[in-house]
């Protein structure tokens, strides 16, 4: 699956002798498809050169290291800085590829987790309650049980790759979460991740969530970052090593390294900000359709709109701050296939497209020949084809002797599946339970998808046009239309679904009826709206903002769903790989927070001074304004030196004050910087 995708872009360079007037940095993109990179002039900030390859899943490094190696840069020593998105995180966690963590919360109720049903929330099945925690005025509610956090710990040291702490209402008392990280790393080795270091806000659960994610995602992210490292080093570039958060700043390698769960949602965030920098919008719509998804983003008054109360990944609600972004399963490489009424379904499975596996074992191109001859009776699952990505490793024993016989029979090349079904003499695909095949990426499908649509129109053609055109004429006749009329068809459902999500992205708040009429109506509405079918009444939804489109296929897909919302379509130059130049176009930053709330008198009667809670420990003043005057200073002082050293260049600090109830006060410092280069 490691094949260059030049047929679709070529190497695109605004430089063809390959110099470079100045330093250069390299910025690169993983993502469900497609591995992206470009190389950047720092000074000019125009791009110098591009490459698209297929994304690796199985070892990301592959990808990058064929990027790069692709771009050709004549001289390694001018790349001052690397810096990467990916959506290794966000996969991670919806694909359950994480490692073990194990989870302990102090001073949490049982009964009240229990009652609300939240225990599926802590991204964990591995969670104990501990005795501890502090209330609202970060007063200790009870002593935090040492002993038995220290016999749990000696149950769990040898099978659990990492410790989770979240104590109750640590973000204004984190002497508990500190005083159990003692106790755990006196009794192992293990990495250990507090929960008030990664969130300041007080939502227990969420922030609780989101621990469990950071020590579940550390070696995920460690394994990720040295394998960077080595395809750098192959490459000769010895540079610094940025990654990008979610919220599409920069954060250096060491710090990602500690804190992985920042970079959800990293992916898409890249592209807003690559859209944003190639496009020069200050107020645009973002639109980026790769392979797989599609990410729909907002960029206000020239910034990519963030959510501020977390990001979501796989129904777990995080208290990481991350771009405010949908993404929906569909792409190029979406499945195409058939309901049990015949209808064509678009999605949200992503499949190889046929053209390319036939590109790759031309015996398909004769599979396909002859399914086209085949009579009645023939089901669209002849067109589903399973293929071995590669031989099972020591670490991924296959589980049943059925599994063994599906990889033995595919070394042999691809199978459709009722083939398949019949060689291992089963009725229906879920007796094989092959789940396991696919998410190891031992074995992979392949289908008619998009892509393969754009070959038979000769729109993109880097692989077997005929395989496509076999599919395509296949499916039509068991949906008994035209090829030109399948087109269409899934045209029109791609921009039926886009422009739906596009409306339900940016009109948040549902009309005050209930599921079912607002549902019809919703449906009525947009339908309308795209076709003009009512005989007295036109609708029509029109986007203020231009739309912005990114990614591979955006001219492709994207110029009907602008039609249809009656605005402009904006392609940047390099709109193929936007999201590899938001990896280096975005700012590096550093953010501090400091909670000043009143210390109350031991029998609630009262408040005798205020505390400024720091990362670093708590500061008791007599008043208000001494407390907020303290607060301000650290804040300021402290963002501005983590960014300096999380590489800005002249850092700027912007400061935001703001209530958080009676005589509660959180003090935000953020300091902003261009990425500084090696020298």
């Amino acid at each position: 699956m490691n094949v260059s995708k030049t047929e679709l872009l070529g190497d695109r360079a605004s430089n063809p002798n390959g110099s470079s007037p100045g330093p250069l940095v390299l910025g690169i993109d993983t993502g469900g498809t497609y591995t992206d990179g470009v190389v950047l002039d720092y000074h000019t900030r125009k791009v110098v050169a591009s490459h698209k390859s297929l994304t690796t899943k199985r070892d990301l490094s592959i990808g990058i290291e064929e990027v790069i190696r692709q771009i050709r840069i004549e001289d390694p020593s001018a790349v001052m800085m690397t810096s990467i998105s990916t959506t290794l995180a966000t996969n991670a966690i919806a694909e359950r590829k994480r490692k073990r963590a194990a989870l302990f919360l102090i001073g949490y109720d049982p009964e009240l987790i229990k009652s609300y049903k939240m225990e599926g929330r802590f991204a964990t099945p591995h969670y104990d309650y501990f005795a501890g925690g502090h209330d609202l005025y970060g007063r200790e509610q009870k002593s935090l049980d040492t002993q038995a956090i220290l016999d749990r710990v000696e149950q769990l040291k040898t099978h659990t790759e990492a410790i989770a702490v979240s104590g109750y209402f640590s973000p204004l008392n984190p002497d508990h979460e500190n005083r159990a990280r003692k106790v755990i790393a006196e009794a192992c080795d293990l990495p250990i991740v507090l929960g008030h270091h990664l969130s300041t806000q007080l939502g227990s659960v969420e922030r609780a969530t989101t621990a469990a994610l950071n020590a579940s995602l550390l070696p995920v992210l460690q394994d990720f970052i040295n394998a960077v490292r080595r395809a750098m080093a192959r490459r000769q570039i010895e540079a610094p090593l940025l990654l990008v958060r979610g919220d599409g700043t920069l954060m250096s390698e060491k710090f990602a390294a500690q804190k992985p769960v920042e970079t959800i949602h990293s992916g898409p965030a890249a592209s807003a900000i690559g859209a944003r920098f190639l496009s020069r919008l200050d107020d645009a719509l973002v639109v980026d359709i790769g392979g797989t998804t599609t990410d729909i983003a907002l960029i206000q008054n020239g910034e990519v709109s963030v959510n501020e109360a977390g990001a979501t990944v796989a129904n777990y609600k995080t208290a990481v701050k991350a771009a405010n972004l949908l993404t929906i399963p569909l792409g190029g490489d979406s499945h195409i296939a058939l309901d049990p009424e015949k209808n064509i379904l678009v999605g949200p499975e992503r499949f190889v497209p046929l053209s390319y596996l036939a590109w790759q074992y031309p015996q398909v191109q004769n599979r396909l020949e002859s399914l086209s001859r085949s009579g009645e009776g023939v089901s669209p699952e002849w067109l589903e084809f399973w293929f071995l990505l590669r031989e099972p490793q020591n670490g991924n024993r296959l589980k049943t002797k059925c599994h063994q016989t599906l990889v033995d029979m595919l070394r042999d090349g691809p199978l459709p599946l009722p083939q398949i079904l019949k060689r291992l003499n089963l009725l229906h695909v879920t007796q094989l339970d092959a789940g396991y095949l696919f998410q190891q990426e031992i074995i992979a499908k392949a289908g008619l998808t998009p892509t393969d649509l754009l070959h038979v129109e000769d729109r993109f053609a880097p692989w077997d046009t005929k395989a496509a055109s076999l599919a395509a004429d296949f499916l039509c006749r068991l949906h008994s239309s035209d090829s030109d009329h399948l087109r269409q068809k899934v045209r029109a459902i791609m921009t039926e679904t886009i422009v739906g999500a596009i409306v339900s992205f940016l009109n948040g708040k549902a009309p005050s009826q209930s599921e079912k009429q607002q549902a019809a109506f919703g449906n009525w509405f947009l339908q309308n709206s795209l076709y003009d079918t009512h005989p007295n009444l036109e609708t029509r939804i029109r986007l203020r903002q231009p739309l912005v489109g990114i990614g591979a296929p955006a001219a492709i897909f994207l110029k009907p769903v602008a039609e249809a919302l009656h605005t402009d379509l904006i392609l940047p130059d390099f709109y193929e790989v936007a999201n590899a130049v938001g990896a280096v176009a975005g700012s590096v930053m550093a953010s501090e927070d400091v909670l000043v709330f009143p210390r109350v008198s031991p029998k609630g009667y009262g408040t005798t001074g205020f505390y400024a809670q720091t990362s670093d420990g708590r500061q008791l003043f007599e008043a208000a304004h001494e407390a907020l005057s303290y607060a301000r200073t650290f804040c300021r002082d402290r963002a501005l030196k983590e960014a300096l050293r999380a590489g800005a260049d002249y850092p700027q600090v912007i400061m935001d004050e703001r209530s958080e109830g009676i005589d509660t006060y959180r003090i935000q410092a953020r300091a902003m910087g261009n990425p500084r280069l090696t020298a």
